[in-house]
């Protein structure tokens, strides 16, 4: 193990490593060792015996994924795992988001059936969809799940059922496209045993190149980055980074990323906005079709598309923004927990980002709700997790035509004649819930003067990278800071600059946030006076060196 620092070896006993080897196995994690058989998965002999069977006769498969940065990236590496092979009687299905929704249709069911296919692979769905995988049954189609999401109720009637989630698989936390991930290895191994030629041309391990798309799928699904993510994330950035992927060349090009330098943070705040912006603005194959094509133009023309589809996605979110600002200021007080309210002309899949922009102004639970393309009343909530949002759905009685989600986060459908009582519904909801204490203090990892800051620190700090859930960017008190100069900057003056001068040595730093303005700290100090910051270390892509992402500001 290489040398590790007092300050990496203090951060990483915050997290319950303390040992030598727990301390390697996290910084240096080795994949042979620090990931799990794919045969560990319950159903995954019969899953792989079925899919190789289907290849061998020459059945026409089908491949059925979500619509997200978890779904699209899990279908593009069975694509790839099918171009290597050489089998072509093979399609992808996604769903469109606003015509479809979420989950396994029927009637998109019906239409692979006419088809002839005869098996079907999900990726991200089918773990609750019972009646739908009875009715692929009913049409003469086995079903191969590939999924994440919890198990409530009875099991689907699937051929098989790959879940991280069932025992014994030894970790539960994989995104879908890492379920996925471990079909296709566990095939290739089975495939070269059987002495099949498609299978045994296959480079022993040439599997690990899809693992840039592992990496995409786990860092935006955000999963804990613990375990065998952690894994799987750090050598799927590596992979990432070396990447033949022309779509992904195109658009890191499009966007001045350096793609031997890509990080989590890249993948989080421009490569998954822009593969979700398909499916939100327009058509998931896009996003799809980026993520799988051999052909320099048309990676080009697929980049520049989805960036541009992101950006009239900010600019309709923003628009929703605006107005549901002023609705809220019309409509209701600072007293109201629970927040519902919509527009017909508010596009469903865009509420859940809009929501959560004014969660981030009150804290609290807010609902908004649209008209999607098939005529359907739908809408996204989003909480500061003092109240469940599932809980809120579960406590609503008949309100809802359906729901689901997490915690923090949920979608719903309502009937047009019961929308407008959802506000009262879901606020006596909440009432009966206890809450829980929302806002808590920031709690920092290390104590640091503004004079250390520098970037052989922050490559100190990101060798515990990459950071996400379960694995968070330290956090950084510095003390006797004083504030040279405040700048607020952007269209809407959301964003914040402060020029930090350390007392003690003259030593100065940017610190900065986005979507932050002046007032959404504790108390933002004038310029010229002391101050207490607490923030992360960041590579300054704008400027160069390193700068502070702020997190709060305290008058001192």
């Amino acid at each position: 193990m290489t040398a590790v620092s007092t300050l990496v070896r203090s951060l990483l006993e915050k997290r319950g490593y303390s040992s030598d080897d727990q301390i390697q196995a996290f910084l240096e994690p080795d994949y042979a060792l620090h990931t799990h058989s794919p045969f560990l998965f319950r159903d995954m002999e019969k899953a792989v015996g079925r899919l190789i069977r289907a290849i061998r006769e020459g059945e026409r498969i089908a491949v059925y994924a979500d619509f997200d940065c978890d779904g699209i990236p899990g279908a593009a590496l069975l694509s790839d795992f099918f171009a290597k092979i050489g089998y072509t009687n093979v399609e992808i299905y996604i769903p469109h988001r606003d015509k479809e929704g979420y989950g396994l249709h029927q009637r998109a069911i019906d239409t692979l059936a006419e088809r002839g296919v005869t098996l079907m692979i999900t990726v991200d769905v089918g773990t609750t969809a019972r009646d739908a995988i009875r009715h692929a049954k009913e049409k003469g189609i086995d079903t191969i799940v590939t999924d994440h999401h919890e198990i409530t109720g009875d099991e689907p009637q699937a051929f098989a059922l790959i879940n991280p989630k069932i025992a014994p698989y030894p970790y539960g936390s994989l995104c879908g496209a890492a379920t996925a991930f471990k079909l296709v290895q566990a095939t290739l191994i089975r495939g070269r045993e059987s002495g099949d030629t498609r299978y045994t041309t296959v480079t022993d391990g040439w599997e690990k190149w899809l693992l840039d798309l592992v990496a995409i799928a786990t860092i935006a699904d955000m999963v804990p980055l613990t375990g065998e993510n952690r894994t799987l994330a750090f050598w799927g950035l590596q992979v990432l980074r070396k990447t033949s992927r022309a779509g992904i060349i195109a658009l890191a090009a499009h966007l001045r990323l350096r793609k031997s330098e890509l990080t989590e943070d890249d993948i989080g705040f421009s490569i998954a906005p822009r593969i979700n912006a398909a499916s939100r603005m327009d058509s998931p194959e896009l996003a799809l079709a980026l993520l799988t094509t051999r052909d320099a133009l048309e990676a080009e023309t697929l980049a520049r598309a989805l960036d541009k589809l992101n950006q009239s996605r900010k600019g309709v979110v923003a628009a929703i923004v605006r107005e549901a600002r002023k609705r809220v200021l019309e409509r209701f007080s600072e007293s109201d927990r629970v927040l519902v309210f919509g527009d017909t002309d508010w596009k469903p899949s865009l509420l859940g980002l809009a929501a959560n922009s004014l969660v981030g102004d009150r804290g609290g639970v807010v609902c908004l709700w649209g008209r999607d393309a098939e005529g359907r009343l739908k809408g996204s909530c989003r909480s500061d997790g003092a109240l469940s949002v599932v809980d809120i759905f579960t406590h609503a009685g008949g309100a809802l035509v359906e729901s689901g989600g997490h915690e923090m986060s949920g979608g719903f459908t309502v009937a047009d004649g019961s929308v407008h009582a959802l506000q009262d519904v879901f606020a006596r909801a909440a009432s009966e819930l206890d809450a829980k204490e929302a806002i808590k203090e920031y709690e920092h990892d290390v104590n640091v003067g503004l004079s250390e800051v520098s970037p052989a620190l922050w490559r100190d700090i990101a060798r515990l990278a990459p950071f996400g859930v379960g694995n968070p960017k330290p956090i950084l008190h510095l003390s006797r800071v004083q504030v040279s100069a405040v700048k607020q900057f952007g269209k809407e003056q959301n964003h914040i600059e402060l020029s930090l001068t350390c007392m003690d040595t003259g030593r100065s730093a940017r610190g900065y946030d986005f979507f932050r303005r002046a007032d959404g700290f504790t108390s933002l100090p004038a310029q010229g006076s002391a101050a207490r910051v607490l923030a992360t270390l960041e590579r300054d892509t704008y400027r160069g060196g390193v700068a502070l992402r702020l997190i709060d500001v305290v008058s001192t």
